[in-house]
């Protein structure tokens, strides 16, 4: 317990935060959770998210993780009422729903129905869908999802103020980690590390990797610079080694660590080249500088990496492709709009990267 003002004992309230999926989301919710605990000493916070993202909440004071098993314990309606069980044992005051879909919907009503005070997010489908419509397309930035998640915790009596964002500092690379990173010298590295994450969910994400393979090589051309190249499973392995060229100073990051030590790599980043996806949401949490490449979406979407400079969104020509964007999630397809992302240039990739690189912290 903390003091209030008169001297009197201020009971520690217990919020629920659910948020179960996906990456991209998962990470967009850690800045928002770190300022909410951070602004209120009163407050403890249990993460309800599937057990893989934990390592993204570690180290974050007042914050407890809950894994939930989707696959076995809390699969299903029976399962939901086990996970409502179960988190209900932690003597939790109040609930927020950053998912907003069916399965947490369930979860908050039967909190709502035993007395605990709930909220949730609104993601704000209307606007999106009228920013990715072909037609009457109203083409204005809609709400990013950090400040539509601090409207949230708001609605349970806890403002979060954005504005001034503190990060993690840089983590210490493991043994482990550095047998693939290669040895680093605090505070006195000068060669540049840059990660690069070419993959997304959809294809319409994704840069073209024959355009990859040119800001590549030219960002290695570079002596002073060492890339990253970040990525999961057999396939995407086997292109980043392919983009990679054996070259000395391009390492494959992919398949050789731990999920935690990837993050410790990230966080040791000068810079980090993502599509929409959830590596650029991570680096961005982790005080990472990240370039974002936008092809069918758009971060008038509100999914851009948080607090990064809208010139790091790199987006697909709008003069050329006026019906852009197409899709908020970049799941949907429009005919003769496959190749939006080709007309981002190569020079202008590279060279965003490597200004970023260069104005370091």
């Amino acid at each position: 317990m903390t003091a209030t003002a008169n001297g009197m004992p201020q009971k520690t309230m217990h919020i629920a935060v659910i948020r179960l999926s996906a990456m991209g989301d998962v990470a967009m919710t850690v800045p928002v959770i770190r300022a909410l605990v951070s602004q209120h000493e009163n407050l403890k916070v249990t993460v309800v998210s599937r057990p893989f993202f934990k390592p993204f909440f570690e180290g974050i004071p007042q914050v407890d993780f809950f894994g939930v098993d989707v696959k076995n314990r809390h699969k299903g309606l029976l399962g939901l009422l086990k996970l409502f069980a179960d988190l209900k044992k932690r003597d939790i005051d109040a609930v927020a729903d950053l998912h907003n879909v069916l399965r947490s919907q369930i979860v908050r009503t039967l909190f709502a129905l035993s007395g605990t005070k709930v909220a949730f997010t609104n993601k704000g489908r209307a606007e999106k869908r009228a920013l990715t419509r072909l037609k009457n397309k109203v083409f204005e930035p809609v709400k990013p999802m950090a400040e539509r998640h601090a409207a949230t915790f708001k609605k349970l009596g806890f403002s979060v103020d954005l504005s001034n964002p503190k990060y993690p500092e840089k983590a210490v690379l493991s043994k482990s980690t550095l047998a693939v990173s290669g040895e680093i010298k605090p505070f006195d590295r000068r060669t540049k590390w840059i990660g690069i994450a070419p993959f997304a969910q959809y294809e319409s994400k994704v840069y073209p990797l024959d355009l990859m393979q040119k800001v590549i090589d030219g960002l290695a051309s570079k002596s002073d610079t060492k890339i990253f190249l970040f990525g999961g499973g057999k396939e995407e392995i086997e292109k980043l080694n392919a983009l990679a060229k054996q070259k000395e100073n391009i390492v494959v990051v992919a398949g050789k660590l731990a999920f935690s030590e990837e993050l410790q790599l990230i966080s040791n980043l000068d810079v980090m080249l993502s599509m929409d996806s959830g590596n650029g949401h991570i680096a961005a949490f982790l005080g990472v500088k990240t370039i974002t490449l936008w092809g069918a979406t758009h971060p008038f979407a509100g999914f851009a990496p948080y607090n990064q400079p809208s010139e790091y969104c790199l987006t697909a020509d709008i003069n050329q492709y006026p019906l852009l964007p197409t899709s908020v999630y970049g799941n949907k397809k429009v005919k003769g709009y496959d190749d939006v992302m080709r007309s981002i240039p190569v020079e202008k990739i590279v060279l965003s990267v490597e200004r970023a690189a260069n104005n370091r912290h």
